[in-house]
């Protein structure tokens, strides 16, 4: 297994604490494409900021770090700084959600690019120029020797998303964290950045963790999906027995309010209620309760517990651990 997360919770220290990532645990395994799915506030991009030690004030007393994060071998959380930055752009990539705010906007893109194989492979700075134009090219950046010379501001939203795709993906990484990547690009560019991310992945062999609120980037490129809510994973299974048998409420909901094609025109949305702010403290019930149209008695008697399954009647190879937080769920296993 590439990478192992266990019992992963970060809390943020001000006024009072705030529980942002509750014990959240998954897996990666090489060439595997995971993703981690749900409302902003949910603790997604916290969980992979933690990962690789980006968080401000991570290794301070305003944000506590517990759990254990196994990458190879070696515990990420316990890592120190010098050899966590050996890793990321080497061994771990990550693709920011915002690519405008991710570029430094007083440097050209070349020297962005070029900046990680210096580091990284210890290219000279032509070298590093020469290889930093085959991987604009490679992304699908036009005249890339012209692009190197120019700014963040001067490329539309597509191609600063690719500019960064090229960065994160120059030394060929074993592990690549794409944070909502299609966030700002209109459909067309999506359906680009999404093929583009699945050539890298099928070349290159690169394991990666996909962070999304939009499920259909999940269906057409994740194998193994986990639904978070309030900084626990409710739901994990793969991606055909998750989208084919959903067991969760909170899932079921997520799943409800995409807008359908085959839908009557004028056919309502059916958004679930309430929003991120109605939340329990996990210790005292489940979290989603407030919102849920399936809450009972049981759902406020304490934390749910995280219930595993192997339903039966689906396909040999979707026969995996299907794994859930929920004392009524959807569908009875």
């Amino acid at each position: 297994m590439l990478l192992e997360v266990e019992d992963l919770a970060v809390t943020f220290r001000a006024d009072r604490e705030v529980r942002a990532v509750d014990g959240v645990s998954f897996t990666v395994d090489a060439g595997e494409v995971v993703s981690l799915v749900g409302e902003s506030g949910c603790g997604k991009s916290v969980t992979a900021l933690a990962l690789i030690g980006l968080l401000a004030g991570q290794k301070t007393r305003r944000v506590r770090v517990d759990g254990r994060a196994s990458f190879d071998g070696l515990d990420l959380l316990r890592a120190d700084t010098r050899t966590l930055r050996d890793i990321r752009g080497r061994e771990i990539a990550m693709i920011f959600q915002d690519p405008l705010s991710s570029l430094n906007p007083v440097v050209p893109i070349g020297v962005q690019v070029g900046e990680v194989l210096i580091r990284h492979r210890g290219l000279s700075k032509p070298e590093s120029q020469r290889r930093a134009a085959e991987l604009l090219e490679r992304v699908g950046i036009p005249d890339p020797t012209r692009r190197l010379k120019e700014y963040a501001h001067q490329l539309s939203g597509g191609m600063r998303q690719r500019a960064l795709i090229a960065m994160a993906v120059a030394c060929r990484p074993r592990l690549l964290i794409a944070d909502e990547p299609t966030t700002a690009l209109d459909v067309t560019i999506q359906a680009q950045i999404l093929e583009l991310l699945k050539e890298l992945v099928h070349e290159d062999g690169t394991a990666m963790i996909m962070i999304t609120h939009d499920l259909g980037v999940v269906a057409g490129l994740c194998d193994t999906v986990n639904v978070l809510y309030a900084g626990r994973v409710v739901e994990s299974a793969q991606r055909h027995p998750l989208f084919g048998r959903p067991i969760h409420p909170y899932t079921v909901g997520l799943l409800n309010s995409i807008p359908r094609l085959d839908d009557d025109r004028g056919a309502r949305l059916n958004p679930i209620r309430g929003s991120v702010r109605d939340v329990l403290p996990w210790t005292q019930g489940c979290a989603f309760a407030p919102r849920c149209d399936r809450a009972i008695e049981e759902c406020l008697a304490g934390p749910p517990p995280l219930i595993g399954s192997v339903p039966g009647g689906w396909r040999d190879r979707d026969r995996a651990q299907h794994t859930f937080r929920c004392v009524n769920p959807e569908t009875r296993p």
